[in-house]
């Protein structure tokens, strides 16, 4: 296994890489490893002879500095955990400064619309900010294929438009969401839950398999207005969206289309920690 901290190393080294006519992936991460996290490099190891893991806490995106303080890092942990999985993983793990040349801010991205609902009228800035980075990151690794996980699904879809509006030759990959036995979707932020507010979290995935079930022969409001319900009369979660939408567009389902795929989208707060999950409703 090979650490890198700085840009240049890193480019060097692949370069080489390159040279052998080596194919190379991309899973961009913010620490804090787990299954969820595992799974996508165990995916990208299948498909490519080397595997770079970038572990990067990226400021830009966070719209409040609190949640920016408290998020878990854990660098010599995450890379015990990926020398389990191989040794031909490149881990990347610069300082703010490295990544950002001493210029911490976003560029300005036009998405479509697609920034513009869900996470994006909850927290300001941040689909900027992932753009960002993203983009240093690809433009720094040129890999052949960068992985991310579909529990963001909003930003897997805002990653591909930014790929194929700035016209970057790389392979965006989606992978499936990885779960606690529960249900709860793995997420870095589970470690700040309380260990019953964490078992308790299987609500969260419940509610959106019941709002699977009723998709087939209920109004998007009336499934809205049921989860609503749900979470009001819940003693520890806070609601603060629920959206049935297109996945292409993520446009919110006012009547339901034949031929369209929709997704349930949910964003809970817990604990004082913020979870977000979705589920493919047909």
């Amino acid at each position: 296994m090979h650490l890198f901290h700085h840009k240049k190393e890193l480019v060097s080294h692949l370069e080489n890489q390159r040279g052998q006519n080596l194919t190379i992936g991309l899973v961009p991460t913010m620490g804090a490893l787990h299954t969820g996290h595992l799974s996508l490099v165990k995916r990208a190891l299948s498909e490519n002879d080397v595997v770079v893991v970038s572990i990067f806490v990226n400021p830009t995106q966070f719209d409040k500095k609190d949640d920016l303080e408290k998020y878990p890092r854990s660098l010599e942990k995450d890379i015990e955990l990926l020398k389990k999985v191989s040794d031909k993983i490149v881990v990347f793990a610069p300082t703010v400064e490295e990544i950002y040349d001493n210029n911490v801010k976003s560029q300005s991205y036009e998405f479509d619309g697609l920034d513009k609902v869900m996470e994006g009228e909850f927290r300001t800035g941040h689909f900027d900010g992932v753009g960002t980075i993203v983009e240093l990151l690809l433009k720094t690794v040129e890999p052949n294929k960068a992985y991310f996980g579909e529990k963001d699904f909003q930003q897997l879809q805002i990653i591909r438009k930014m790929v194929e509006l700035k016209k970057l030759p790389y392979t965006i990959v989606g992978c499936p969401i990885e779960r606690e036995p529960h249900g709860l979707a793995m997420s870095s932020r589970n470690e700040r839950l309380s260990k019953p507010t964490r078992e308790e979290a299987k609500f969260i995935f419940g509610t959106l398999q019941g709002a699977k079930a009723k998709f087939g022969t209920e109004s998007a409001t009336n499934i809205a207005d049921w989860v609503k319900t749900a979470f009001n009369n819940h003693p520890i979660f806070d609601l603060e969206y629920f959206e049935i939408a297109d996945e292409a567009t993520l446009t919110p389902m006012l009547k339901k289309q034949e031929n369209q795929k929709y997704r349930a989208f949910i964003a809970v707060y817990a604990d004082g920690v913020r979870l977000i999950d979705n589920l493919r409703l047909n």
